[in-house]
């Protein structure tokens, strides 16, 4: 998505935001809807089984340098999204993403602004941008 399209939908999200007004009632969707983002991927592996989740203790070695780290370390999944579990899962990214922006609208804060801000930080910070 361009920044005319970031903008377009941080003003539609402006305009439906109706219910929920209060920032208390942003925040709490807000984090609701990030619990239902990590529950459709958890019943695409418990319920659907399109993907699975073996992890253990990711490997890191202090003499490796950082392509070798990258290499070595492991998404701990295996398969992918079915079509069903994908569209339930992209549909609550979907609902995450309004909340997020619709507590940037409430906070005065442009989304694209956000989200250029910390595309500076990754490419000026790199690797050393790791939390």
């Amino acid at each position: 998505m361009d920044t005319q399209g970031l903008s377009t939908f941080q003003r539609q999200v402006s305009d439906l935001l109706l219910r929920h007004r209060s920032v208390l009632d942003v925040s709490s969707k807000y984090q609701e809807s990030n619990s239902r983002v990590n529950r459709a991927v958890v019943k695409a592996v418990t319920e659907c089984g399109c993907i699975e989740i073996q992890a253990s203790r990711q490997p890191f070695e202090p003499e490796q340098n950082l392509d070798q780290v990258k290499e070595s370390l492991d998404t701990h999944m295996t398969g992918g999204l079915c079509d069903h579990c994908l569209d339930v899962v992209k549909a609550e990214m979907g609902k995450n993403l309004f909340y997020l922006t619709a507590m940037c609208n409430l906070l005065d804060i442009h989304l694209e602004e956000v989200i250029e801000k910390e595309c500076k930080k990754l490419s000026t910070l790199g690797v050393f941008n790791l939390r």
